[in-house]
């Protein structure tokens, strides 16, 4: 069996670090917030290079919070892709605002940007481009229409820790950056938890009062916010993983390119790293016609795969009330019916990337 993500090999390999912190918390009895949490976003904000980073309990509450602090409000519109996580446009719905959807470049699975601004209308107060499967999108045009639209931009970057784009790094670029450590993520906690950073001072502020009821400081709540904090556990964990990220992110990159290497000339095909990008490889999804039958055979010799994502956001039916239909966005509907997601983590090794390789070349499995 080759697992698709196999994080009992990534905590046989920092046990002692992660149990000593661990037990560091517990022995402190500060269990939510704390020295760990704030220890933790002032090493994560200097490893994305931000002023601020406000470490919350999801990668989800990020994105709400982000635009909540932005300015962003019930019956307003926020453009972003249909081709993403349900949790980016359900962050926008929390609010009571819009997802108004424009299709991806089939190139980086990422939006299209030539798209975006017939999509603006006079709701519309912000854009949130996802970096997809750990590569950014097309960041300069997308600022540019910000600027000239007086729009926010908010990263959801939730798959690309480390990420870059020509002059910086993911999250760094647009007003907020929002980042998820869910366990599976390149930099995953050990449970659930979230970030946003930012340089601005006010977003910042806001930020910190919404995650903890609407604080400025003990029961004093200058408006309604959330229970959205981040436990100290967490903190504490994410700390020991930061310093083995750019480890195991040249490992991914590595592998990425002797995925590729292999599977040239084959009957999928792998995904690009752009030029000018820095594809950090959350995801290795390769494209097929015939998606079900690699992946049952694959499944068969043991090798598990992933789907991300087979239905976008604008199909699914928590999100019929938006009104869309089959072919509203033709590129986000072919990637999810085309994509198949390899195994692709640090811990892997030489002779399984070969393996995996190999049985994808075969073309038995091709009608």
């Amino acid at each position: 069996m080759i697992p698709f993500l196999n994080l009992k090999a990534q905590y046989a390999s920092i046990q002692p670090e992660l149990e000593e912190a661990a037990l560091r918390v517990l022995r402190s009895t500060r269990y939510v917030l704390g020295d760990e949490v704030a220890a933790f976003e002032e090493e994560f904000a200097a490893y994305c290079g931000a002023r601020h980073a406000i470490a919350v309990n999801s990668g989800t509450s990020a994105l709400h919070l982000a635009l909540l602090a932005a300015g962003v409000k019930a019956g307003d519109e926020v453009i972003t892709s249909p081709f993403t996580f349900v949790a980016t446009a359900a962050a926008i719905r929390y609010i009571g605002a819009r997802p108004v959807f424009v299709d991806i470049d089939p190139a980086s699975f990422t939006i299209d940007t030539t798209r975006i601004e017939r999509a603006i209308t006079a709701r519309t107060r912000a854009i949130v481009p996802v970096h997809l499967y750990g590569q950014m999108a097309d960041m300069d045009p997308i600022l540019a229409i910000a600027e000239r639209q007086g729009l926010a931009v908010i990263e959801d970057a939730c798959q690309a820790h480390g990420a870059r784009y020509r002059r910086g790094r993911a999250g760094t670029l647009g007003l907020s950056g929002c980042f998820s450590f869910y366990p599976g993520k390149n930099l995953g906690a050990c449970g659930e938890g979230g970030l946003a950073v930012t340089d601005d001072d006010e977003q910042a502020r806001r930020m910190r009062m919404l995650r903890d009821w609407g604080q400025d400081r003990r029961y004093h709540h200058l408006v309604e916010g959330y229970n959205y904090r981040m436990d100290a556990i967490q903190g504490a964990l994410l700390r020991v993983k930061l310093r083995h990220l750019e480890n195991w992110t040249e490992a991914r990159r590595a592998w990425a390119r002797y995925y590729t290497e292999l599977l040239a000339n084959s009957s999928v095909e792998p995904p690009r790293e752009l030029t000018g990008r820095r594809h950090v490889w959350h995801i290795f999804a390769v494209r097929t016609r015939q998606r079900e039958a690699l992946r049952q055979m694959l499944a068969h010799e043991g090798v598990e795969t992933g789907l991300h994502y087979p239905i976008p956001v604008h199909l699914q039916p928590s999100y019929a009330d938006l009104g869309h239909r089959p072919g509203d966005f033709p590129e986000a509907e072919a990637a999810a019916g085309s994509v198949l997601s390899l195994p692709i983590y640090p811990e892997l090794s030489t002779r399984e990337i070969e393996i995996i390789s190999d049985l994808v070349r075969q073309d038995a499995y091709v009608n």
